[in-house]
Order: C-alpha cells, then structure tokens, then sequence
C-alpha cells in the first residue's frame, strides 16, 4: 500500500476504532480493529479491520504493569499459538522505522516479545514493516517481512480502500443531513469535520 494509503488506515482507526483481538498462528500475527470508519456500517455491527503480518514476524508489548498484558500469558510456545479477545481504546497507531522504534523504548519498563525465532531481539530488528499501536496502558510494535489488511469480506488494496472510505464519508454526511445535526460527538473527531 501507498504512503496516502497507511495515513488513511491510521485515521480509520484511530478515531474511533478498538484493538478487539489478537491471533498468533505460527509465524501469522493478525490484529483485529473493530468500529473502524470504514464502509457503510449496518445496525448492529460496526466495520472491521484485520491487519496481517507474516514472514519473519514478532510481536513486542511494551507496559509498566504486568496484569496489563495477562492476554499473553496463554501463549502456546510449543506451537507458537495464541488467540485472545479483549477491548483497548487505540490512542495512537503508526507505521514505523527501526530509527523510530528506537527511541520509543524508554517510554517503558517492561517489554515482552514473541516470535518464532528463538534467538529473536527487539533490539536487533530488521523487518520491512512494523507497526506500533498505543492504547492507554500499553503499547505494541508488530513486525514482518509481509503486511496485509482485510475486511470482514475481502484484502484490501489502495482502491478499494478509498472506496471504502469514500462509502464511509457518504454514509456521515446522509447520517448528518437525516438527523439535521450540526455537530455530533459520535463523529466529531472525524478528520472532515475537524478541519473545519
């Protein structure tokens, strides 16, 4: 995906979605966020975004209290498996450098990491892309050769995310219009209406 494009995945998430899930399956890491502004939401579900790395992948959580990663403590080693459910409020997420992950790790005390590697070292990466996702207790960076995104139906690539988003921004300004409201807290942090 294209720079214009990660910028967009970061804006869907973070102003309003959730970190919901993380699922490790041999060297796979899938990290699911929910009531991303994405699509046309329906009544009872918000839209979903699933992000994928593979190849040579790591997952490192960064925190001060341990209790705010128990959701690790259920990590299969033998088979490097894992498959958790939770709900973190997304503060900020990025697609990273090495240079810039560097500098993140004194924010912290603690970190713990998982990779299938077993020689694996934060501190010695050489990944093509990583991403880091704050939520109010901790941190994470992911890691891998490959990264993918999907919906719920189908992988995402720059077009159909922009028609996705363009989906999303038509549905906003009909929900806006219908309710005749000037200004919403269910969508004043979106990004068109912040700018004005």
């Amino acid at each position: 995906m294209n720079t214009r494009s990660l910028k967009l995945i970061r804006e869907v998430i973070v102003n309003s979605g959730k970190w919901t899930s993380l699922e490790i399956s041999q060297d796979s890491i899938y990290l699911r966020f929910k009531d991303v502004e994405l699509g046309t939401p329906k009544s009872d579900e918000g839209t979903a975004l699933t992000v994928r790395f593979a190849s040579d992948s790591f997952f490192t959580a960064f925190y001060n209290n341990i209790w705010d990663i128990d959701f690790l403590s259920r990590y299969n080693f033998n088979y490097h498996l894992l498959s958790e459910e939770f709900v973190f409020n997304v503060k900020e997420l990025k697609f990273i450098d090495f240079e810039y992950l560097n500098t993140f790790f004194h924010d912290y005390k603690k970190e713990k990491s998982l990779s299938v590697d077993e020689e694996f070292s934060i501190h010695n990466i050489r990944n093509d892309f990583f991403m880091l996702v704050e939520t109010d207790d901790i941190a994470i960076v992911v890691g891998g050769n490959q990264m993918d995104f999907f919906t719920d139906f189908e992988r995402l690539d720059d077009g159909n995310l922009r028609e996705l988003s363009n989906q999303w921004m038509l549905y906003f300004l009909k929900y806006h219009l219908k309710r005749n409201i000037i200004k919403d807290p269910m969508c004043e942090n979106h990004p068109l209406l912040s700018s004005k």
